[in-house]
């Protein structure tokens, strides 16, 4: 059992080995569908995990702020995209980040972006590279991919004398659930809208050399990648209770918890924590997750769930786990929660426990701030 007892609660503990694993399992599948690994980083923030996720020290990599791209620049990485779209005010530190011999893609889906782009760059003359993001959904941002659109924003850019790089779209829709099968089609529907824009934009007569597609789920249910290039998935890295309930990992190949103390028992025998929203957030996971995991799963110390054991309720600073049956914990005893949304429990600390081979080795920070 791993000695957690040096370490003020709640703390964040990543588990190293069932990250590499997860990391390498994907990347295996990935390759065998002929596409490449570009790494969702937002999820991890931190250079040394970004390393066992890249195809290379240097990238390719995926960010979703700038100030990612600038803590991932300052170590080493190259090639990184910028998955959200450019807001004007950001353009200088972008162009920046590309004079200092980054390699930053930058991604847009609207005429007022790109004139505000194109606006920049000729005033300083500069060359962004650019990708034209396509909604493959309906589940966020982009434009459909047969939209004239795409055609206009090639053509507006590349006779401006910008890269258009290609064509990025995300199946966000995929975390709201589904069998496998229904996120096998959908996987396939990201796969053919990617490949479709791409084929609209060289038809027209534009470069589109990157076809690059995007969301955990979708990664791992993928049976063909033909006419993709990049696979942008992030929360594979660590997994959590939403790729749990969508098939994609068993809770075992979670690698990230939260430590927390029991600090008091209710009437109703339920355990009361010193973990609340600021340690575990509040995503419920979707449709129908908070009915299978609240905010989380508890679990012993060795990361053996409590069979039913959930939080059903937070305050800031408090979590109460309720169960079919909840072990009498005394006051002062640790359990580790295993996070609904990796991404947002990340983003509750400053750094990583880092667990290796059933001892605490190191810390690891994390990036902060847009």
């Amino acid at each position: 059992m791993p000695d957690f007892a040096a370490l003020s609660t709640p703390a964040l503990i990543l588990d190293e080995e069932r990250c590499r694993r997860n990391c390498a399992r994907l990347r295996d599948h990935v390759h065998a569908l002929g596409a490449a690994m570009r790494p969702h980083l937002k999820t991890c923030k931190n250079l040394e995990i970004a390393r066992w996720c890249m195809e290379s020290p240097q990238g390719p990599a995926t960010v979703s702020t700038l100030a990612e791209a600038e803590y991932f620049a300052a170590g080493g990485v190259r090639d990184i995209c910028y998955a959200v779209g450019i807001a004007p005010d950001k353009l200088a530190r972008a162009a920046a980040l590309r004079a200092g011999g980054v390699d930053l893609i930058l991604t847009l889906d609207s005429l007022e972006a790109a004139r505000a782009l194109l606006a920049f760059a000729r005033e300083r003359q500069l060359s962004f590279a650019v990708m034209l993001e396509t909604d493959c959904d309906g589940h966020r941002a982009g434009i459909a991919p047969d939209d004239p659109l795409l055609v206009i924003l090639g053509r507006m850019l590349h006779d401006g004398g910008q890269e258009v790089r290609g064509i990025l779209t995300h199946a966000g829709s995929a975390y709201d659930g589904g069998t496998p099968e229904q996120l096998r089609q959908l996987a396939e529907r990201e796969r053919a809208a990617a490949v479709a824009a791409a084929g609209m934009l060289r038809a027209a007569g534009l470069p589109c050399p990157v076809v690059s597609v995007g969301s955990t789920p979708t990664a791992h249910f993928a049976g063909s990648l033909e006419g993709v290039s990049e696979v942008r998935a992030g929360t594979h890295v660590f997994h959590d209770l939403v790729m749990w309930r969508l098939g994609v990992c068993e809770p075992e190949d979670i690698a990230l918890s939260v430590l927390a103390t029991v600090i008091g028992r209710r009437a109703d025998g339920g355990l009361l924590l010193d973990a609340g929203w600021t340690a575990l957030s509040r995503d419920r996971g979707g449709p129908g997750g908070f009915e299978v995991h609240g905010y989380g799963l508890v679990c012993n110390l060795d990361g053996q769930p409590y069979p039913g054991l959930c939080i059903r309720d937070t305050n800031q600073e408090h979590a109460l786990a309720h169960g079919p049956y909840t072990p009498p914990l005394p006051v002062g005893s640790r359990v580790r929660i295993l996070p609904v949304h990796a991404c947002a429990t990340a983003a509750c600390f400053d750094a990583y426990h880092l667990l290796r081979g059933g001892r605490i080795e190191a810390e690891l920070s994390r990036c902060r701030g847009w």
